[in-house]
């Protein structure tokens, strides 16, 4: 009866630090966040109306103790919030324009070759890369990318908003101020229609099927590499060189060779669908991927990562297995050896 109690103080006390104590201390670890949206102007929606909220409650906060330098520095945060919810709702209404047509490819061929190419590759369609990464990112800040995959592992939404816009379709406008512009001039100035076959071409170019490893590539290997490598023991080394991709973001990207196992799934969905999300501010821009295609990524970083997961899960069941039998016999065992003192 002894050892029962044990087991039963025990057993409260793990449960208690398992429902309990480990989920407070995840949840101040890592705060809630909501899931990854791949409706990029329903997710843009709610995200600057939150902000003006936000605004709104610190204003209010500021006229209670009505302090007049810190009122001041409210409304400037208010006005700024409200006039960018005004800016995205007005971004995002137009592109529904685009969205709606039916995009002609032939004459999205023409349009993306003539003004892509200057700076994009498409290797796929016979337009190699016209600079060396280094070249290219000395002139840019960061290594354009081939465009052969984008209508493929890129959203057709997000496509638009960023051939319109790419500041604010990869929500880093923040970054771009001061006289500071995008690497990548906006095309909003063209016609929906032209826009639509563009984002049609790209569509039409890109392959049925990637490999995990493939969509990592053209997602993520510009900015991150992969240091410790993949299971056929290749490393990634990022595409645009440390000191140009550290200028162009502010600090080197890190290595995400083993951020399965510090981030995990769960973070790593959010974060690459948006990043804001995490880190308010950040320099990382939204990536704008499918949701096969961030499935893709995050699958690939396991593979490198955490090779091991399938076969650790499988064996978690046999080991409990294990311990109950063996609890079991050690039970019979104790009690066969104590039962005449008892």
């Amino acid at each position: 009866m002894r050892e029962l109690k044990i087991l039963a103080v025990v057993v409260v006390l793990t449960l208690v630090t398992y429902w309990g104590v480990e989920p407070f201390a995840h949840s101040q670890m890592h705060p809630h966040v909501e899931p990854a949206n791949y409706n990029f102007a329903e997710a843009d929606k709610e995200t600057t109306k939150e902000a003006v909220t936000v605004a709104k409650e610190a204003l209010e906060e500021a006229q209670k103790e009505n302090n007049e330098k810190d009122i001041h520095l409210a409304q400037v945060e208010y006005d700024n919030a409200v006039a960018f919810e005004k800016t995205m709702t007005d971004f995002w209404t137009a592109n529904e324009e685009v969205t709606s047509l039916t995009g002609n490819a032939e004459n999205g061929a023409v349009l993306v070759q003539s003004n892509c190419t200057a700076c994009h590759s498409i290797e796929k369609q016979g337009f190699p890369q016209l600079m060396d990464n280094a070249s290219a990112a000395a002139a840019y800040g960061v290594v354009p990318p081939d465009l052969s995959t984008a209508g493929k592992i890129y959203t057709k939404d997000y496509l638009v908003a960023f051939i319109k816009d790419p500041a604010l379709a990869s929500k880093v406008s923040h970054k771009f101020v001061d006289g500071k512009i995008h690497p990548m001039p906006g095309y909003g100035w063209m016609q929906p229609q032209e826009i639509a076959d563009m984002v049609a071409y790209l569509q039409s170019i890109s392959p049925k099927e990637m490999t995990n490893k493939e969509v990592f590539t053209d997602a993520c290997q510009r900015c991150h590499g992969i240091k410790y490598g993949d299971m056929q023991g290749g490393t990634m080394a990022a595409k645009t060189p440390n000191e140009n991709i550290k200028a162009y973001m502010g600090k080197l990207p890190p290595d995400l060779s083993q951020y399965i196992r510090s981030r995990g799934e769960s973070y790593l969905h959010t974060f690459v669908n948006d990043p804001q999300k995490h880190l308010e501010g950040t320099a990382m821009p939204r990536v704008g991927l499918t949701n096969d295609a961030e499935v893709q990524v995050v699958k690939y970083m396991q593979e490198v990562g955490d090779s091991k997961k399938e076969q650790r899960e499988a064996l978690g069941p046999k080991f409990l297995i294990y311990l109950v039998i063996f609890a079991i016999f050690a039970w019979l065992w104790k009690a066969s050896k104590w039962r005449d003192v008892h």
